[in-house]
C-alpha cells in the first residue's frame, strides 16, 4: 500500500537497495521463491526500491521493461545515477556520460521511475562553481516526463548554506543520510524527501526499536505535509523551507541489511494506521 495522506499532501514510500540478496532468502523471501520471482514478491510487500545495479554499469531498456512488468500498480523505482558520473573529477564535464544514462532505457519505467539519485563518493568535496555546472546537465524532463533528481554528499563541505542555495534554485533535492560517517542534511530543497537510512540492527526483529519506527512514521508525515521535522539537523537552520506537499521516500540500507525489509515493512504497517 502507498501511504497517502491527503487530497493535498504528498504520498510516502518505503523500501529497501535492491532486491537480490542471499541472505534474505529464507529470512525475507519464502524458502524455495525462484530467484525470478524475488523482485514480483518484494514489490508485493513494500512500496519503492532503490535500483542499486545501474550505479555500477549501464542496464538495457529489456532490464527496465522486465523490472516495471514485475511490480504492481503503484510501485515506484529510485533509480541510482552512474559512478561513472559522480566519481569524476570535473563534474562540468559529465554532460555527455548523463545523457549515455538516460538514453540507456530508463523511460522504460514508465509510471514507475520515481527519483534518480546521484550518490557522490566521500572524497567528494564541494565546489560551488563546478557543482552548479552539474545540475545545469541534470535534464528537467525527458518525453515530457518530470524528472525528480536527489543528490547524496558524503563530504562534510557540503554542509554549505551554498549548497543547500544551490540545490533549491534548481530543484534538487538534498538526500537525508541517517549515517554515523555521513553529513545529516535534512534541509528540504526539491519537489520530493529522500531519506536512507542507514543505523538499523540486524539483532533487532525489525532493525530498529519500535519507537525509533515511531518517530521515523512521525517524521515521514511531517515531511508529506511540506515541513520539516523539527528534530533533524538543517544547515539553514535559520531558513524556514517552503511548505508544500511533498513525496516520501524513505530506505532502509545498513550495512548488514538482513532486517531491513522488515524494517520497512514495519514502517508501512505504523503509516497505514494513522
Amino acid at each position: 500500500m502507498t501511504r497517502k495522506l491527503g487530497p493535498a499532501l504528498g504520498s510516502i514510500r518505503v523500501g529497501i537497495g535492491g532486491w537480490t540478496y542471499e541472505p534474505w532468502r529464507g529470512v525475507f523471501y519464502p524458502k524455495g521463491l525462484k530467484q525470478a520471482d524475488e523482485l514480483a514478491f518484494a514489490s508485493s510487500n513494500l512500496t519503492s526500491i532503490e535500483i542499486n545495479a545501474t550505479h555500477y554499469r549501464l542496464q538495457s531498456p529489456a532490464s527496465f521493461r522486465k523490472w516495471a512488468a514485475a511490480v504492481p500498480d503503484g510501485f515506484i523505482f529510485s533509480v541510482k545515477g552512474p559512478r561513472l558520473v559522480t566519481q569524476q573529477k570535473v563534474l562540468a564535464e559529465t554532460g555527455a556520460f548523463i545523457s549515455r544514462f538516460f538514453d540507456s532505457g530508463v523511460l522504460e519505467l514508465g509510471d514507475k521511475l520515481g527519483p534518480v539519485l546521484w550518490q557522490f563518493p566521500p572524497f567528494k568535496r564541494f565546489d560551488q562553481a563546478d557543482f552548479g555546472k552539474f545540475l545545469e546537465h541534470l535534464p528537467r524532463e525527458l518525453d515530457g516526463r518530470k524528472l525528480n533528481h536527489v543528490v547524496e554528499a558524503r563530504h562534510d563541505s557540503f554542509r554549505d548554506a551554498a549548497f543547500i542555495k544551490l540545490l533549491r534554485s534548481f530543484g534538487v533535492t538534498a538526500a537525508f543520510a541517517e549515517s554515523e560517517d555521513y553529513p545529516a542534511i535534512a534541509d528540504p530543497t526539491g519537489d520530493v524527501v529522500y531519506a536512507r537510512l542507514q543505523k538499523g540492527n540486524d539483532a533487532l526483529p525489525a532493525a530498529y526499536a519500535p519507537a525509533q519506527l515511531d518517530k521515523w512514521a512521525d517524521r515521514a508525515r511531517v515531511w508529506a505535509e511540506g515541513g520539516a521535522p523539527n528534530d533533524l539537523p538543517l544547515v539553514e537552520a535559520g531558513q524556514k523551507p517552503e511548505a508544500r506537499p511533498r513525496d516520501v521516500f524513505v530506505y532502509f540500507i545498513h550495512e548488514g541489511k538482513l532486517r531491513a525489509p522488515a524494517a520497512a515493512m514495519a514502517l508501512i504497517e505504523r503509516l497505514g494506521k494513522s
